[in-house]
């Protein structure tokens, strides 16, 4: 896989993970809404209250995936059935990877502080409006429906942004 393909799959995901990148996306964007301002002179600090949050709701989410299928199986999961789950929903934890870098950059001094928690959350509601997008291809919706897709996607990361502009300020 090339580095862009990488990347790429970094930022927006894939067509099996377009939930779990959503879903991280929407934690990621909580995240930096609620942490970026009094943590915007502590970027690292801000990285981790960002990582840590989605990882542990990534593991819930394992964890009440694989309660939810063991009881439909009428068994518990054996370890390679867990970890199908955890790798078919390690999509969340990816999604932090793109706003995690720009924050480490902004931490390292390549970009003032406000505008890497800025960077972080337009990454974010981009990946939400490509998600929409591809949804929108995926069960070829034609133009409205794809316009519609997209604008709930963004709708939904703006509400957060905007969420975000009035709890900080």
């Amino acid at each position: 896989m090339s580095e862009h393909a990488v990347l790429t799959r970094l930022v927006f995901g894939s067509r099996r993970t377009i939930a779990g990148t959503v879903y991280g996306t929407i934690v990621v964007l909580a995240a930096l809404a609620a942490g970026g301002k009094a943590f915007q002179n502590d970027l690292w600090h801000l990285i981790a209250i960002v990582d840590v949050t989605v990882l542990v709701l990534w593991i819930a989410h394992v964890y009440s995936h694989g309660l939810g299928e063991s009881l439909q199986l009428g068994r518990r999961l054996d370890a390679a059935e867990l970890g199908a789950i955890a790798g078919r929903e390690f999509a969340i934890p990816v999604s932090a990877v793109a706003p995690t870098a720009i924050l480490v950059l902004g931490a390292l001094g390549l970009f003032e502080s406000g505008t890497a928690v800025w960077l972080a959350v337009g990454i974010c509601v981009v990946a939400l409006a490509v998600q929409g997008l591809r949804y929108a291809l995926l069960e070829r919706l034609g133009t409205v429906g794809t316009l519609v897709s997209v604008a709930l996607n963004l709708a939904l990361g703006l509400t957060i942004v905007g969420l975000k502009v009035v709890v900080t300020h």
